[in-house]
């Protein structure tokens, strides 16, 4: 099968395989995407075989450099994507984060660069952060050619990013302010670039970005590539991408509100004053070794950070407030392990891909059930293992029933009685709660129901005057 039909033909495999699912005609299916595990399919049988990234059409140097990373298997997202950019087709691609979208545009991205011809390859993204990763990640795709990139956000130097830009970098990946800023100075030329990618798109237009990224679709040349990423497809999103590709082969990795399979989640349920007890008392068990804590707001950070500071914990911070210096700082201690805990606002749930995190706590319950979701997403990546803890107190109970609605399934609670907003358990209420106090019955009844009393408790309790 030639490479450009690939796509097509996996798009129509998986609507064969919809309606053969609805119809009641599918014997059997296996694998998590198009591309993995046999299946058998009607009176016929189809090998899907796992592929490798070989497999896919991609060039030797791309291919060195993706052993390099220690890369072996594509994911089924990097399946999907990496054929049908590579025949120059649209990608609407919806992944959660985790899934390795990154390589799944930016791989036939590099493979149709045409080295010192200028600006080809536009990548926007909503935070500094994931620019920076995605940068990053470029660097290390790109490793054994001369392509060259850069990352474009605001709160650092303009230095090397106009250096970039005069010299025309074949990458820019950029955050739209910083990217506006510069067009609006005369100093980008889109008029070569042939390959957009909105990466985070539902997050770019929940942060107010869509009139920037209004603006640079306007000035981008007709003929082009694009690739749209999103985690969710709300109306604004979906309206986005029909408006910004042309026939585009819609993939999907894991349905909305799907958490990696090696995440473990729990809820504690914990009294608000509670909460920085039952943090440091989990801290400081064997197995929490690299911890990303997630707070709600920058001062509850700041407070959480000086409070660990105080109890011997070796931590950093990071949110929007902090110095873009600061905040690379404290990520990279946090990456090579010379922290072992980060407390972070949300501007770290998307695009922060350290290695080896072991835990992330949701010290808040986040307010969105899709930041949950890509809050825990930053551990049990690439097939490790990690554990997601929610911190539950009485208030988040609205929170909590919207989250689990969200995610379609039940999360495990567990009910430490020192910490627990409810009390302990009720077996061990009857026990002890009744110690030293007078009970709230002249007749000594307390709280018993009718069926527990005896004939002359109960006529003591309808005629007390008797």
């Amino acid at each position: 099968m030639g490479r450009g039909t690939l796509p097509q033909a996996r798009a129509k495999l998986q609507s064969c395989y919809t309606l053969c699912k609805e119809a009641g005609y599918l014997q059997a299916w296996s694998g998590t995407d198009f591309g993995y595990g046999p299946c058998a399919f009607l009176e016929g049988r189809i090998e899907l075989e796992p592929k490798t990234f070989a497999d896919l059409g991609i060039s030797p140097e791309r291919l060195a450099a993706i052993e390099a990373l220690g890369w072996s298997i594509p994911t089924p997202i990097q399946t999907q994507a990496i054929p049908a950019g590579l025949a120059g087709s649209d990608v609407v691609g919806i992944a959660q984060t985790g899934t390795g979208k990154t390589a799944a545009f930016m791989i036939p991205a590099l493979e149709r660069v045409d080295v010192g011809g200028g600006l080809q390859v536009l990548v926007l993204c909503p935070t500094r952060e994931l620019a920076q990763q995605v940068s990053d990640d470029t660097v290390a795709l790109s490793k054994g050619t001369s392509i060259r990139s850069e990352a474009i956000f605001g709160g650092v130097s303009y230095g090397p990013q106009l250096k970039a830009l005069e010299q025309g970098f074949e990458v820019i990946v950029a955050t739209p302010g910083r990217f506006i800023d510069h067009m609006q100075s005369k100093r980008v030329d889109l008029s070569r670039v042939s390959y957009l990618v909105l990466d985070e798109a539902d997050r770019m237009l929940d942060m107010g970005f869509r009139p920037q990224i209004e603006q640079i679709f306007r000035d981008m040349p007709n003929r082009r590539q694009t690739m749209l990423f999103s985690a969710t497809m709300p109306n604004g999103v979906h309206d986005l991408a029909l408006r910004m590709t042309r026939e585009a082969l819609w993939v999907e990795a894991t349905p909305a509100g799907t958490t990696a399979e090696g995440i473990e989640e729990v809820f504690y349920s914990v009294k608000p004053e509670k909460k920085p007890d039952l943090l440091l008392e989990l801290v400081r068990k064997p197995g929490w070794d690299q911890v990303l804590i997630f707070t709600r707001t920058k001062a509850g950070a700041d407070v959480l950070e000086a409070r660990l500071q105080r109890e011997g914990i070796d931590v950093d911070v990071m949110h929007s407030n902090k110095h873009m210096k600061h905040r690379t700082r404290a990520l990279e201690r946090f990456a090579t392990g010379k922290v072992r805990v980060l407390v972070a606002t949300d501007v770290a749930q998307r695009g922060l891909d350290v290695e080896g995190i072991s835990h992330v706590v949701n010290y808040d319950v986040p307010l969105d059930p899709e930041d949950y979701v890509h809050r825990i997403g930053r551990t049990g990546r690439a097939g490790a293992t990690g554990t997601a803890v929610t911190f539950v107190t009485a208030g988040d109970l609205g929170a909590l029933k919207s989250l689990e609605h969200r995610l379609g399934r039940a999360v495990p609670r567990i009910h430490l009685p020192e910490y627990d907003y409810a009390g302990v358990p009720r077996t061990e209420t009857r026990s002890t709660s009744t110690r030293g106090r007078k009970s709230r019955s002249a007749q000594g009844l307390g709280s018993k129901s009718a069926s527990e009393l005896t004939p002359d408790e109960l006529a003591a309790l309808l005629n007390p005057g008797a």
